[in-house]
């Protein structure tokens, strides 16, 4: 099996649409046996799906999720869980038994609230939304 976490610096990428990169783990009878930072190559959004079918990847874990991107997973085959933040490793490794936090409601759904958010997800902290 593999499974992919929207990835920066170690932790869980807040906002799937821009991520840059998934760290990709191989998992077999239950145990990490490899993994790989992969770039996006600038894919965006629901395009991201493609990017983690052609990895061959079953299962995403990230923060901040749009309902585009969620149909597109969805459509894909790939199980889905959103609203999880911190370290990525230990977030697969709570996934594997079975004790990982996320919601499966999560949606990053700040857009078109008026505010100037840069286009950064997560960096804005008004307080009114999430991102993950």
């Amino acid at each position: 099996m593999k499974i992919a976490v929207t990835y920066e610096d170690g932790s869980i990428f807040q906002h799937f649409g821009h991520t840059e990169y998934f760290k990709v783990y191989e998992v077999t009878d239950g145990k990490i046996v490899s993994s790989e930072i992969v770039s996006t190559n600038g894919s965006g959004h629901g395009a991201l799906a493609g990017v983690l079918v052609s990895l061959g990847v079953e299962v995403l874990i990230c923060g901040g999720i749009g309902g585009g991107a969620r149909n597109a997973l969805a459509l894909a085959g790939i199980q889905l869980f959103g609203g999880v933040s911190g370290n990525a490793d230990k977030a697969v490794e709570a996934f594997l038994d079975g004790t990982l936090s996320y919601n499966p409601d999560e949606n990053c759904n700040h857009h078109g609230h008026g505010e100037n958010h840069g286009g950064d997800c997560g960096s804005h902290g008004c307080g009114h939304h999430t991102c993950g």
